[in-house]
Formats: C-alpha cells, sequence, structure tokens
C-alpha cells in the first residue's frame, strides 16, 4: 500500500499534532503533579489532584491511540515500513507500551487522587496516597522526547532482512 501524497501529508500532520499533545498533557501533569505536591494552599493542592483525575487520563489516551493509529498507517503506506527500520520499530513498541501504562497503571489510580483531592480539604489525608505521581509524568516525557528525537534522527538504519529461500527453476 502506498499512501498519495496529500494523504500522507495529512497523516503526517495529525500524527505530529497528537504527539505534540501528548506531551502537552504529559507537561500539563507534571505541573498539575509539582502543584499538588509543593503548593503552599491547600486548596490548590486539592484542585490539582482532582484536576488529575478528573481530566488527564482520557485526553492522554486519545491522543497515544491517534498517534499510534497514524503511525502505523504511515509505516504501512510509506517507504520506512512499520518494522523495516529500527527506529520506526522502537518507536512503535515506546507507543503501545506508554498507551498500556496509560490503561493498566494511570487509569485505575486516578479515583484515588481524585479521593485524595477531596481529603486534602478536610484536613485529614491519608498519608502517601499520591506519593508515586511524579513518576508518569517523568518517565512519559523521557520516552516521548526519545521518540522524537528518534524521528529526526533516524539511526541504527534497516533491520536485518533474513535471506528468502531460492526459487526453484
Amino acid at each position: 500500500m502506498k499512501l498519495s501524497r496529500p494523504a500522507r501529508r495529512a497523516l503526517l500532520v495529525l500524527h505530529l499534532v497528537s504527539a505534540g499533545a501528548w506531551i502537552g498533557i504529559d507537561v500539563m501533569v507534571a505541573v498539575l503533579v509539582l502543584t499538588g505536591r509543593f503548593a503552599a494552599d491547600v486548596a490548590l493542592r486539592s484542585l490539582a489532584y482532582r484536576a488529575l483525575a478528573a481530566f488527564v487520563t482520557l485526553p492522554m489516551l486519545v491522543s497515544g491511540l491517534v498517534c499510534l493509529a497514524t503511525g502505523v498507517v504511515l509505516g504501512l503506506g510509506t517507504k520506512w515500513g512499520l518494522v523495516r527500520y529500527w527506529w520506526v520499530a522502537v518507536k512503535l513498541v515506546l507507543n503501545v507500551v506508554l498507551c498500556a501504562l496509560i490503561l493498566v497503571v494511570l487509569q485505575p489510580g486516578m479515583d484515588e487522587v481524585g479521593a485524595y483531592g477531596e481529603d486534602l480539604l478536610t484536613g485529614n489525608p491519608p498519608a502517601g496516597r499520591v506519593s508515586d505521581l511524579f513518576f508518569p509524568p517523568a518517565v512519559s516525557l523521557t520516552c516521548l522526547t526519545f521518540a522524537t528525537v528518534l524521528s529526526v534522527a533516524k539511526p541504527w538504519g534497516r533491520r536485518q532482512r533474513t535471506p528468502r529461500p531460492a526459487k526453484a527453476a
């Protein structure tokens, strides 16, 4: 399957916009986590945690899945292929892993984060309920930055081809 030039450009723009949105959402998550952790005002800290619980996972997952879908279509419809080059294969794996982590690790804990934000307002929040929130945006931003570098640098070349058996005469 070969994409036409207008289709390839449209998909590439959508891919870049979704990746940019994903990075932007991760930056927002980092800001909310740091605000919730270090702000002096308890009401602001509470609001940050409640905003995390209410607004983060769905936009992050949607942008990740759009990025994944457009990347797969671009891989199948261009010379780069889906797993023909190492840098494309690594980006594909990173995207799938990050989307899975959103569903398996981040989403299930969001109700607890929202409850912690509510408990902050009562003055008796349980200790340690949100202590690991720094790691999701740190890991995700690192991986997404690495994927961006891969897109620009295109390192490592082609994956090894397996030799095809000779055709019988």
